[in-house]
């Protein structure tokens, strides 16, 4: 498990003796509370810490048999798109380990696509499960805003987020978001949908008659590779009875702008309350004191414990988070990104009105080789501009194999109306 790096902390952790999930092991993000089991979100602040509950997703997992086998490295607090901003370590992509595996969720994908697990969790900001299962050639699903409960996840922007499944196959994966769906008291987002839901049994392979729009914004740009495998997809689904259309989305030339401006302006308001005085790293450990006095002032305690505590790309978030919601600028930045989420989730409406699905590459790009993107976050940024909009939209999506680019994965992103994971599932499981 070592090679990859996939894991931060390998514990297993037993569930019932009998369920769906029984002799099955599932690798859990590190983001996700277990109880008794350290849960760092890759970051120095956090290391040590040990949740004294379980996330609700966790204790389905262990209602339904599964047995945990480690938690999963990620980029710290969710940040970033490679899984090379942990404090623990780059991740390994298993298809070429000069290559990440995407990120956050990279080590859940990672363990999935070595054999290391047979399921895994990941969280979905920005495309957090979907870009991950693209670039290490597995499936992955981005459920349904409120579909799945997020008590227990630690938070990173809180309107955007959602746990979702990844996995070799669809059906797999499906299976694993029956297990962790529907409503729960302790997060009041959630919704009943996915009560008693079997969309593994969903994925059948019939797309006879599916209507498949084609966001042309969402191919534009894209590497050469990636394209032409794309479409080699769409005909195949065309082959099975599928048509396609295309569709025209202006909005999401806005969205990676906005996801950011919310996505940042969230995060600066959640880790406030890593303060250093409560739990995970203090200014005793940070700054080498014998004990707070020394410290300083609060102010000095403060800021000694984040300094140390977070990393670079972290601090960048958080700072242009602040600056977003700052004294000034809120309209200026917040409130137009709002604006331009209403019209992301305005075109979406329109077009799954022409079409049952909407298709385009989960990423627009190959697999990054190892440190390329580090000294330009804004290269790291723009490959999210596939996967940003649908969490704007609060859509479902899920990414699953199409095929290959010059030896590299590539995925297909299918996204669904609002609580359309089995017309997802069901288009996807015709491309295996």
């Amino acid at each position: 498990m070592a090679e990859l790096n996939a894991y931060i902390t390998e514990e297993r952790i037993e569930g019932a003796d009998d369920g769906p999930l029984t002799g099955k092991t599932v690798a859990v993000k590190d983001n996700i509370s277990t109880e008794g089991v350290e849960t760092t979100c890759g970051s120095k602040m956090l290391e040590g810490y040990v949740p004294p509950y379980d996330a609700t997703v966790v204790e389905h997992l262990k209602e339904a048999g599964a047995t945990i086998n480690g938690k999963a490295n990620m980029d710290e607090f969710g940040m970033g798109s490679t899984t090379e901003t942990s404090h623990f370590g780059a991740t390994l992509n298993p298809v070429d380990t000069d290559r990440v595996p995407g990120g956050s969720s990279g080590g859940s994908a990672a363990a999935v696509a070595a054999g290391e697990a047979d399921l895994a969790l990941g969280s979905d900001t920005g495309g957090s499960v979907r870009a991950p299962a693209a670039f290490c050639g597995v499936v992955g699903i981005k459920p349904t805003y409120g579909l799945v409960s997020r008590y227990g996840l630690v938070a990173y922007a809180n309107s955007l987020e959602q746990i979702g499944p990844i996995a070799p196959t669809v059906e797999e994966a499906a299976g694993l978001l029956d297990v962790i769906a529907g409503s729960d008291e302790r997060d009041a987002t959630t919704v009943e949908n996915g009560d008693d839901s079997n969309y593994a049994a969903a994925a059948d392979g019939d797309v006879e008659g599916m209507t498949i729009g084609v966001p042309v914004e969402l191919i534009e740009g894209a590497d050469e590779g990636v394209v032409e495998t794309f479409w080699d997809a769409i005909a195949d689904l065309e082959d099975q009875g599928a048509e396609y259309v295309e569709v025209s989305m202006p909005s999401v030339e806005k969205a990676v702008a906005a996801y950011y401006v919310i996505a940042m302006s969230e995060a600066s308001s959640n880790l406030a309350r890593f303060d250093g005085t409560r739990y995970g790293l203090n200014a005793v450990e940070a700054g080498d004191f014998d004990d707070l006095d020394e410290a300083g002032n609060w102010n000095e305690a403060f800021a000694t414990a984040r300094e140390e505590g977070f990393g670079p790309e972290v601090k960048r978030r958080i700072l242009l988070g602040t600056f977003a919601l700052s004294a000034g600028y809120h309209d200026r930045y917040y409130g137009k990104a709002q604006d331009a989420r209403a019209w992301i989730k305005q075109d979406f409406d329109e077009s799954l009105e022409e079409a049952d699905v909407l298709a385009s590459p989960t990423m627009p790009v190959p697999p990054f080789e190892l440190g390329e993107s580090l000294d330009d976050p804004r290269t790291m940024y723009l490959a999210d501009a596939n996967t940003v909009p649908v969490n704007l939209a609060d859509l479902p999506a899920i990414s699953v194999p199409a095929g290959e680019a010059d030896g590299l994965p590539v995925g297909m992103q299918l996204i669904g109306p609002k609580y359309g994971e089995e017309t997802i599932v069901r288009a996807a499981s015709a491309l295996e």
